[in-house]
Parts: C-alpha cells; structure tokens; sequence
C-alpha cells in the first residue's frame, strides 16, 4: 500500500503533504519551488511509495473554478504525462490558506514565523489531505 502525497500549487512555491503508509494520518512535508517540483516529485515519488497525488482545487464561494485554475490545469496535465501510474485526485481547498494562519496563531508561532509563506503552504497541503482523508473513509 503506497502513501498519498497533497499538492497546495502555487505560481511560486507548492506546498507538500504525505501520509503515512497506512493512510492514516497526514504530514506536512516540505514546500519546494515550482520551478524544481517536477524534478523533486521523480525523486520522491518511487523513493517513498506514493501511489496517489491529490491536488488542490480552488473554487469560488458559489462553487465555480478559481482564476488561478488556469495555471493548475496545465500542471495537471504534465503531472500525469510525467506520472502515468499514479491516481490523481482533485479535493475542494478553499479556506486552506486562512486555515494555515489560524493553525500559525493557535500554536503560538511568533510574528516572523507567521510570515513565512512557505510554511503556509506546508500547512495548506496537510489540511486538504487531511481533509481528502475524511472523505475516503
């Protein structure tokens, strides 16, 4: 049984989460430039056993694409032409990003490490594959 990894995509930065081998509990991983993803993903993915990468969607409050869609759709594309043996799911990540910095105010980092968007990122990723965990129950 593989591990899934989440993807939080960003024009910039992509934010990166994985679970453990029982698919159970999610991880914050690492955030990684975009520029580097594709290279960081072929040598991860076969390292760690990664049988399904969930991507992040975007969607409006009334449920409609995301402007930044436009820049995911041909990720997705490329993600499944580099990775054709690997499930890729999509799962809702609205509210995510205001969901990190919550998570940054609730566990008491300081001013500074609030800022570090990286990090928002990370956290994105682990609360939409947490949450794509809840579904798949």
């Amino acid at each position: 049984m593989g591990k899934i990894l989440a993807i939080d995509y960003g024009e910039k930065r992509i934010g990166l989460a994985v679970t453990d081998d029982m698919k159970m509990i999610a991880f914050g991983l690492t955030t990684v430039a975009t520029a580097n993803i594709f290279e960081y993903l072929a040598d991860y993915i076969p390292k760690e056993n990664v049988d399904t990468i969930v991507v992040g969607e975007p969607k409006q409050m009334n449920n409609t694409a995301s402007e930044s869609e436009v820049h995911i759709a041909p990720f997705l594309v490329k993600l499944a032409d580099k990775f054709p043996g690997i499930a890729i799911k999509r799962h809702d990540e609205r509210f995510t990003s205001k969901m990190a910095f919550q998570t940054m105010l609730d566990s008491g980092l300081k001013k500074k490490q609030r800022k570090n968007k990286a990090l928002i990122d990370e956290i994105s990723a682990t609360i939409i594959l947490q949450d794509f965990l809840k579904t798949v129950k």
